[in-house]
This record gives C-alpha cells, sequence and structure tokens, in this order.
C-alpha cells in the first residue's frame, strides 16, 4: 500500500492522461471507495497490539513484513519473530529470511532458532495476497496456535472488484497501485471451517481475525458456501454476513466488560 500522498499524485496522473479516463465512472467511484478506505481506523498495529494484550501474548509472528518500522518494529511483544524473502524491500531487516513455506517446512523439521514446540499467540499474515498462498499460511499457522491465539489477516475488506484484482502490477486500473488481493476468499473460506470462529474490523482495508475461541461476536458459517465461486459481486451484496463485518471500536468495548 501507498500513501494518501502518493494517491493524489496518482490521480493526477489519470487526470493527465485526459477526461476519457479521469471522468470514467469506474474511476471516479473507485477512486471515492479508496479515499474513505484510507481514512478508516483504527490501523492495524493498534489492533495487533490490542490482541496481544487480550490473549496475554507471549510469542508473536508476523508474515509478510516489508518494512518493519510500518508494523513489525511497533508491535508490543516480548518474543516477536518475522518472516519475509525480501522480494519488496531489499535491507530485509527480518529474522527469517525466507518465503512463509519454506520458513514453516523449516520449523516443522526443528531446522529454525525457534524449536517445533513453539506455539504462538498472535500470527499476523500480510505476504502474499492470492487466495492460495493465504490458505497455505492459515493452515500453517493453525498448527502453532495456542488455543485461545488469534490470526490476524490484513486486506480482507476490498472496497471495490479492482482491488481485489489477481495482479498487483496492474497500476492502470481504477483502484491505481492500491491492492488488496484476493486474500478476502481465504478469509471467506476458513470462516466455514469447523472449529474456527472469525470477524472483520471494517478498517485498515478489513483486518479479519481466525480464532479456536470463541470471542465475543465472533461466529462461524455453517453448511455449504454461499458463494461457492468467490464472486466479488456476492461478497459486495453479502459483505457484513460474508466477513462478520464490524466497527473495532464498539467491539473492543465489550472486551472491557
Amino acid at each position: 500500500m501507498i500513501g494518501i500522498k502518493q494517491y493524489l499524485v496518482n490521480l493526477l496522473t489519470f487526470h493527465r492522461l485526459g477526461k476519457k479516463v479521469y471522468f470514467d465512472e469506474y474511476f471516479r467511484k473507485t477512486a471515492k471507495l479508496t479515499t474513505s478506505e484510507i481514512h478508516k481506523t483504527p490501523r492495524r498495529t493498534l489492533i495487533i497490539n490490542h490482541f496481544i494484550t487480550l490473549v496475554k501474548a507471549q510469542y508473536y509472528l508476523e508474515i509478510g513484513v516489508r518494512d518493519p518500522k510500518k508494523n513489525f518494529n511497533k508491535i508490543e511483544c516480548e518474543n516477536k519473530f518475522s518472516v519475509d524473502p525480501g522480494i519488496e524491500f531489499d535491507d530485509n531487516p527480518v529474522d527469517f529470511k525466507m518465503t512463509s513455506d519454506v520458513f514453516f517446512y523449516n520449523l516443522k523439521d526443528d531446522n529454525l532458532k525457534i524449536k517445533s514446540d513453539v506455539k504462538f499467540d498472535v500470527i499476523f499474515i500480510d505476504g502474499l495476497h492470492i487466495s492460495s498462498q493465504v490458505e497455505k499460511d492459515i493452515l500453517n499457522s493453525l498448527e502453532f496456535l495456542n488455543e485461545n491465539g488469534v490470526i490476524i489477516l490484513h486486506d480482507c475488506n476490498p472496497p471495490s472488484e479492482f482491488h481485489q484484482r489477481e495482479q498487483y502490477n496492474f497500476a492502470n486500473s481504477p483502484a491505481g497501485p492500491f491492492w488488496n488481493g484476493t486474500t478476502w476468499k481465504a478469509f471467506y473460506k476458513f470462516r466455514h471451517h469447523k472449529g474456527l470462529f472469525s470477524m472483520c474490523f471494517d478498517c485498515d482495508w478489513g483486518v479479519g481475525i481466525l480464532s479456536k475461541k470463541q470471542y465475543p461476536l465472533f461466529n462461524n458459517i455453517e453448511g455449504k458456501l454461499q458463494n461457492e465461486f468467490y464472486e466479488y459481486s456476492v461478497l459486495n451484496e453479502n459483505r457484513g454476513e460474508h466477513l462478520n463485518l464490524s466497527s473495532f471500536e464498539q467491539w473492543a468495548e465489550l472486551t472491557k466488560k
């Protein structure tokens, strides 16, 4: 994701392309959705730290770090570990410079400085935003998650069909360089997973939570997938039910009681 300043520069670029692009209905509507999403709060860091406090976390894992200053360095946990192959950030100052697949493979084989019997309390998944990869990250994370722990996923609530495109590099779409990928499909699929409960907070492009424990207002979708072909139009019409969408502020008040 990029900042508001860069987004305004991109809008100006679209304007220079001519009225045909700038005043196109899809570009205008998507630009409004993007602007609205940018201003939603809180950000993922606050939500992660809230759950670290809630579950009294001792171990935190972050998959997909990019620049640690953006989130990882702000996480308040005694034992925290980071995984990133360094494709998008050359410095890559993380604990494990590898893909999540390689990380979990080595963790299971006891080939890392973390022991294979470790159980994480909070795992944040923000790696490759393609549903097939997110599914693998969720399945691997569940194997190393404490019973009271949570898996947190970024980009679960794309505001338009253009934000959930599969190709990140297609920056001339109405969503510009803003990209959520197809993370929502994996999150929606696991909302049907027996023994898991979930909620998605309507902020920061959708912060989804999966847990083995049923926290307040967390639920599970029983039965067959209603959106069996994972169509965005169906998600858009049933967003609240598909994602169990909620305000974080209102939900956080419940946990104080």
